[in-house]
């Protein structure tokens, strides 16, 4: 067995996962990187992951992968695809199961730990030429988070537990790359049962602006767009 794990008289592929977890920050849409300490990409970036562990679920590593890194315990996660190239890892034929994950903005501890050299947040929109083939699991993450905007809440894991209507449309409008109208918008997202207004407003620029939450921050299709 070499140092990363694989029996090459076996000839059997490893499994493992990998994350790509966003958030909103400075009106952009980021993804969480790590820099590559070792290896044959040492010093590229790429999404958090690593081999699932004897005894232990996908969804599990996923989960275990991205709390290392942010201390993140109750987030969004859902599978995305299976990428089974067998020449996508140089070490050895390994699978990987990828996911996207949603947290609100705030998260401020970062952990790169022994296995990165680094690790940050990344404008999705310009992502470096990742290690492995993480830039086409990065563009299918966010088609996936794109779509899901229009059939689900999901955004509640990105907003916090306060939030305008001007921030709820800020930040479809930032995921989407695209402007929507004001009017029709909130028509609709007022009319879904998704929000409740709360007994306080917001303090800005022009008259005070109403601040609402989600009447549950569980996932649930609805539509939405």
């Amino acid at each position: 067995m070499d140092e990363n794990g694989y029996q090459p008289e076996l000839r059997l592929p490893r499994v493992a996962v990998d994350a790509v977890l966003f958030t909103i920050s400075d009106k952009t849409l980021k993804a969480l990187l790590v820099k590559i300490k070792h290896g044959p990409f040492a010093g590229r970036w790429a999404f958090p992951g690593g081999l699932v562990r004897k005894g232990e679920g996908l969804d599990e590593a996923a989960r275990r992968e991205l709390c290392e890194k942010t201390g993140v315990v109750d987030l969004y996660l859902e599978q995305l695809y299976t990428f089974g190239e067998a020449q996508r890892d140089p070490t050895g034929h390994t699978v990987s199961v990828a996911y996207f994950a949603l947290v609100p903005p705030g998260i401020t501890t970062l952990s790169q730990g022994e296995k990165y050299a680094d690790v940050g947040w990344t404008p999705v929109h310009s992502l470096p030429m990742l290690a492995y083939d993480h830039n086409a699991i990065a563009d299918y993450a966010l088609r996936r988070l794109q779509a899901k905007l229009s059939y689900t809440n999901i955004v509640y894991s990105l907003l916090p537990n306060e939030f305008t209507l001007a921030d709820l449309q800020e930040l479809y409008e930032i995921i989407l790359h695209q402007p929507l109208d004001r009017r029709n918008f909130r028509r609709k997202i007022l009319t879904l049962g998704l929000l409740k207004p709360l007994a306080k407003t917001r303090r800005g620029a022009h008259r005070p602006a109403t601040l609402y939450a989600f009447t549950q921050r569980q996932p649930m299709n609805v539509e939405v767009l």
